[in-house]
Formats: structure tokens, C-alpha cells, sequence
């Protein structure tokens, strides 16, 4: 199985059946299984499994397939065909054992569906219907920044993830907090031999580090440090005088693993002691040492013009100033953009949409500014009533719902977001040449519901001396299954162009759909502000 949170029982990667029940192994004791059986996802029952990984390769309902088989074998021993009135509820809350960064948990609640039905049924599932792998696989590698796989082996956690592959005898190297590494023949020695010590989730308030720059604006946003979210910890390994593997794995970890130093540590460290070495970085080191979103500061007025400052604790290099610049004036020509000095964790421009989408969101939403303003309380989508049109400001005012936002990157992609009175969300998506409809569509609701938690819910606490104290998975505020409203995608049928990334569109469309359809409150995550500052 997978660890996704070292050991913290909160991502539910490493989930297996104990007498057919769910149980998350890193926090279960061997003495609890004693003469019980125990069913990883290559134990299960070769038809279940089958139509499990097909079920969820049909409907799109993995990417990377990190945490995949620990939610197949939760949903396979919590939901049984027959026992709930309401099997789609049943789903959810078993889903709230768990995470998932990539998918936006709606897919995985259809391929339950479907698995259910066809388990019961005894009928097969075409995992791929009819549609092109290779397609489907440069669909995949245009949305996620890098190779992927797609197909129903995905499911089962055999997407080739960094650590998969290391051979049984070598050593485990962890970071010890000094900037080196411990190293021992086991996982658990090493970090004994580091010192580690468990990761809690802080009771600190969210900071917003950056200023609103001087000025008279309609609209103003501060946010707060992101954490990407993703779920395979970073990790690599190496033999002396090899290649190291990459950390990549089988998915772009939202641009968070660009620039991760582990697969050049497996190999200097293989050369050191002669023999292969394991790097593998724990949920607490990911959280702390991994590049995080930067945090902006800005203020708009309604004809675009403003500024937009964003956090660093060091300079970036020009190239990387040059590509933020050159992005933001394709999505938001009237906003100049600079870099401030901030005390915190280190950030990336690799980062999904890193600024320009904030920028975007800016540019989207200051003509509404008029018509919405910040709502005490509001904190998702809802049946609220809003008013449509720009208007006269009104004291008060209901947030906006029901307003298709455009936005258009600098890459071509285009996707306009709509949030419906009655909660749901739509999402129209043009992406040039569709490639395959089922990734296309996956990866659109996955970036509806990373800009849906960006806006409501995500953000980690960090002190002034610039440490990081939300460290277990669950800090970092990504939007549970039942917090997740019902997406509709809708794809341009013609498909007409190259084929472009979309799912960065529906990024920053969603995000200021969401704002906007909760008043235009000056600090993200709203969660934040309706309690005070905490989450």
C-alpha cells in the first residue's frame, strides 16, 4: 500500500481490509492483526478488483493513482450493494477517510457506482470504451505538467511511483533537520536514528504576509501560504554511478516536485556509501522544506488597472520574473506585478498558475465589484440569491451567483465557470483538440475543486520566524467529498486548434466565480475570515 502521511492516519492511502473490514495499516499495531486476514488491493478477489480498476479508469476517476487502491479498498468493504438506502451517501462518508488531490472526488463517487453495478451484476467494464491510450496519455501529460499513464492499472497503484521500484536492500535515508540526511538499513531506523517526531495540525490563525499595495481600489486580496497538496511524499533512489529515478512518478504533483532535491541526493548519497540508496522525505518534511503557493497581496480598480505583489523569502530569478510578468499582462494587462520579501516557507513559480491565475481571478471579478460585496458567513456555494448584472453599489449586497466568468491563460485554454443559485457548479471548457473526453473531464473537475478549496478552505499556519506549524495532511484545508458541490463539465464539441492545457483555466475561472458568489471577501480562505481567522 501507499504512505501518504508518515505515519498520521489522515490520507487513507494505506488502507486495507481486516476481515474484510477498512483499516488505515500505518496506525494499526501487528498485535490488532494477529491471526485476522488482511487484503491489500492485490489480495482482493481477481473479478472485484478488475472491475474496480476498470470502473475507475472508464469514468476518469484516477490520475496519478496514488491513493486510488486504499479508496477501492474502503469503498469495497464499506459500501455494499443493497445496505443503503442512499448508496451515493454511503460513498461519501467513506470517502471521508480519506484524500485525493487530483480527481475532485466526484468521478470516484461515479465509479462506484458503476464497479457497484457491475459487481453485482457480473458485468464486465471497458476500461477504455473504445478510446485511444495514446490519446489519452498526451491528454493527461498536456493537463499535469508530465508523463502519465492512463488505464485501469493506474487504479491499482502501478503507475510507476518513485519508490515502487527500489530494490529490497537498500538503504533508507530520511532528512535529521539539519540539512542532512540519517541513514539505516530500515525506514523506522532512520528516522529514529533523525529524530523524527510526529507532525500536529497547529491551532495558530492564517497570516496573509503581503500588504495590499498603497492605493484606491475596487477589490482587494490578500492570501496565505498553499501547500500543492499532492500526495505522494517526495521520494527517489539510486544506485552508485546510476540514474536516480525521478520523483515525478506518474503524475506533475501540481508543480510541486519540479525542483525537488531528492533524486540528486539518492545519487550522492549512493556514491557516498557504495550501494543503493531510498530517499524518502515524510508528510512533516514535504510540509516544510516543499514549495508552497505564493501568497499575493493586490488591489483593482474596475477598469483592470492595479497591482499585484506576491511573497518570496528570496529573489527569484529573472527568467522566472520575466515568464510571472509576461503571463499576468496576457490575463490582466492593467496590473503591474513585483516581488516582496517575506519570512516563510520557500515558494515556486512552478506552482499551478502561480500568480497569473491570481491575477486572472482580479481581472474577472473588478467589474463586479460594484454589485457584491463581503457577506459575514458566507462560506461555499448555496442557494443563495445574487444579483446577475453590474450594478450600483448596494450596502449589503448579496453575493453574485449565476454569472458565467471567463478566463483565458496564456496558453490558449479556455473554460467559463458558472455557480448556480441552487449550489452546483458548471464549467465549459475549450481546450483545442479534446484528445479523450473522460481525462479532459477529470482533470476539469479536479482543478474545479482545487479552486473551489483555494477560495473556502486552504492554507497553513506559519510563524513569524517563518516555521511551518500546520504539519499533518489534513492542515492543509483540501475540500472533503462532502463539501464538494456537483460539477457539470461541458466540453466544446468541436475541438478545433492543437490541443492546449485547460484545467489552469478552470483553475482561476472557478476561483473567481467562487469569490465572487461568496462577496468578495478581501482574505482567502472565507473559511478563515467567517471564523475569525481560524479554520
Amino acid at each position: 500500500m501507499k504512505d501518504g502521511c508518515s505515519p498520521q492516519g489522515q490520507c487513507g492511502c494505506c488502507t486495507v481490509l481486516v476481515d474484510g473490514a477498512p483499516r488505515v495499516s500505518c496506525v494499526t499495531p501487528v498485535r490488532r492483526v494477529a491471526g485476522r486476514e488482511v487484503t491489500t488491493i492485490d489480495g482482493l478477489d481477481e473479478g472485484v478488483r478488475g472491475a474496480w480498476s476498470a470502473a475507475f479508469a472508464a469514468v476518469g476517476a484516477s490520475q496519478c493513482g496514488f491513493c486510488s487502491p486504499g479508496i477501492i479498498l474502503r469503498l469495497v468493504g464499506a459500501v455494499v450493494p443493497g445496505r443503503a438506502t442512499d448508496p451515493g451517501a454511503g460513498v461519501r462518508r467513506a470517502l471521508s477517510a480519506h484524500l485525493c488531490r487530483c480527481t475532485g472526488w466526484q468521478t470516484i463517487e461515479e465509479a462506484a457506482e458503476v464497479a457497484t453495478r457491475a459487481t453485482a451484476s457480473r458485468l464486465i467494464v471497458d476500461p477504455m470504451d473504445g478510446r485511444d491510450p495514446t490519446a489519452a496519455a498526451r491528454r493527461a501529460r498536456l493537463e499535469g505538467g508530465t508523463d502519465q499513464m492512463v488505464g485501469p492499472e493506474v487504479a491499482l497503484g502501478r503507475g510507476g511511483f518513485a519508490d515502487d521500484s527500489a530494490p529490497p536492500d537498500a538503504l533508507v535515508a530520511v532528512p535529521d533537520g539539519d540539512g542532512g540526511y540519517a541513514v539505516a538499513s530500515t525506514l523506522t531506523a532512520a528516522r529514529s536514528r533523525a529524530g523524527k517526531v510526529q507532525g500536529r495540525r497547529s491551532t495558530e490563525p492564517l497570516v496573509h504576509p503581503v500588504p495590499v499595495p498603497d492605493g484606491s481600489w475596487d477589490v482587494t486580496l490578500q492570501t496565505t501560504w498553499v501547500d500543492p497538496g499532492y500526495l505522494e511524499p517526495d521520494a527517489s533512489w539510486c544506485g552508485p554511478g546510476g540514474s536516480p529515478r525521478s520523483p515525478l512518478g506518474n503524475g506533475g504533483a501540481f508543480g510541486g516536485k519540479l525542483a525537488s532535491p531528492v533524486a540528486r541526493d539518492a545519487r550522492e548519497l549512493a556514491d557516498r556509501y557504495g550501494r543503493p540508496v531510498r530517499v524518502l522525505w515524510s508528510r512533516e518534511d514535504v510540509v516544510r522544506m516543499g514549495p508552497k503557493r505564493p501568497p499575493v497581496g493586490a488591489g483593482i480598480r474596475r477598469d483592470g488597472t492595479g497591482v499585484l505583489a506576491f511573497g518570496s523569502p528570496s529573489p527569484w530569478p529573472d527568467r522566472d520574473m520575466d515568464a510571472v510578468r509576461a503571463a499576468v499582462r496576457a490575463v490582466a494587462p492593467g496590473l503591474d506585478v513585483y516581488l516582496v520579501p517575506v519570512v516563510g516557507p520557500p515558494v515556486s513559480a512552478a506552482i499551478r498558475a502561480a500568480v497569473w491565475a491570481e491575477a486572472a481571478v482580479l481581472a474577472a471579478v473588478a467589474p463586479w465589484s460594484a454589485t457584491a460585496s463581503p457577506t459575514p458567513g458566507a462560506t461555499g456555494p448555496g442557494p443563495v440569491t445574487g444579483a446577475t448584472s453590474p450594478g450600483p453599489a448596494t450596502a449589503g449586497a448579496s453575493p453574485v451567483l449565476g454569472v458565467p466568468i471567463t478566463v483565458v491563460s496564456p496558453g490558449g485554454g479556455r473554460a467559463t465557470t458558472t455557480m448556480r443559485p441552487d449550489g452546483g457548479v458548471v464549467v465549459e471548457v475549450s481546450a483545442g483538440a479534446v484528445l479523450d473526453p473522460v481525462v479532459l473531464r477529470s482533470y476539469v473537475i479536479g482543478a474545479t475543486h482545487q479552486a473551489l478549496g483555494w477560495v473556502l478552505s486552504e492554507g497553513i499556519a506559519v510563524g513569524p520566524d517563518g516555521e511551518v506549524h500546520d504539519l499533518t495532511v489534513r492542515s492543509l484545508g483540501v475540500l472533503p467529498a462532502r463539501e464538494t458541490p456537483p460539477i457539470e463539465v461541458r466540453l466544446d464539441g468541436d475541438g478545433a486548434g492543437p490541443p492546449v492545457n485547460a484545467s489552469d483555466a478552470v483553475f482561476a475561472a472557478t476561483a473567481a466565480a467562487c469569490w465572487l458568489a461568496t462577496g468578495l471577501a478581501p482574505t482567502w480562505p472565507g473559511h478563515a475570515l467567517a471564523a475569525g481567522g481560524t479554520r
